[in-house]
């Protein structure tokens, strides 16, 4: 479904993204595992349309290219962004973050049977459909920021650091929430430093650092892998293979 070849990105002389390639396919969960700084959130605004790669690069869609659209007509094809820090419009209701969720003509016609999903999945966000979303907690926040993305209508959700700040509890239920949108057939690019929570839904994962893609493999197997733990502290992964992680 998507597949991401060559992916350079700059901040001025800042080289953020190193010839990064990746895919996901349809219905799959995929998570990008790094340290800070690693170019993880550069990734998914590149594949969100968000920032311009250098040329050279390839972000397709079903073999459509993406590359010179703007944001917005990413959105449309399907691809949806949870960035760091979440972005809702705290001055807003629950209800209305959710109805903008739904702003493009695709996601229209769908708002209805959208927002029972995101209802479904995340009671408390019925419960506060009239309460401005800065005065709810923070997971509360989160969960209505992945809310607002599921009423796009997305085939690919990304998720930017998802459980960044959230208590152990709350990051649970927030995984287990994103295990049930698994089911639903919508595929899932998950950037996180909690490996064991985002292994446990993923099928698939990347190793990243300092922009580049240092290691790939199944979840099984980079759960297993003790260079895992060293990648996501921020040490270097040995220049081999081990236990089936391709560097």
């Amino acid at each position: 479904m998507l597949d991401v070849a060559s992916l350079s990105l700059r901040y001025g002389k800042h080289l953020a993204l190193d010839s990064v390639s990746l895919s996901v396919s349809e219905g799959e969960t995929v998570v990008v595992l790094g340290a800070n700084g690693a170019g993880k959130s550069s990734l998914l605004k590149a594949i969100a349309g968000l920032e311009r790669p250098d040329s050279g690069a390839s972000i397709t869609l079903d073999g459509t290219s993406l590359l010179g659209r703007p944001a917005h007509r990413f959105l449309e094809a399907g691809i949806a962004l949870v960035p760091e820090g979440r972005g809702i419009f705290g001055d807003l209701s629950v209800a209305e973050n959710l109805e903008l969720g739904a702003y493009t003509p695709h996601a229209r016609p769908h708002e209805a049977a959208q927002r029972r999903l995101v209802f479904e999945l995340f009671p408390r966000l019925a419960e506060r459909e009239g309460q401005i979303a800065r005065t709810m907690s923070g997971g509360e926040q989160q969960m209505l920021a992945i809310g607002r993305a599921l009423m796009s209508c997305p085939r690919l959700l990304m998720l930017d650091e998802p459980s960044l700040g959230l208590a152990p509890i709350v990051t649970s239920e927030l995984f287990a929430a994103l295990g049930r949108i698994r089911q639903t057939g919508i595929a899932l690019l998950v950037v996180e430093q909690n490996v064991k929570a985002s292994l446990g839904i993923a099928h698939r994962g990347y190793l990243m650092e300092a922009g580049r893609i240092t290691g790939s493999g199944t979840a099984e197997t980079l759960r297993t892998d003790p260079g895992v733990q060293q990648a996501f502290l921020g040490g270097t992964m040995p220049p081999n293979t081990r236990n089936g992680v391709r560097t």
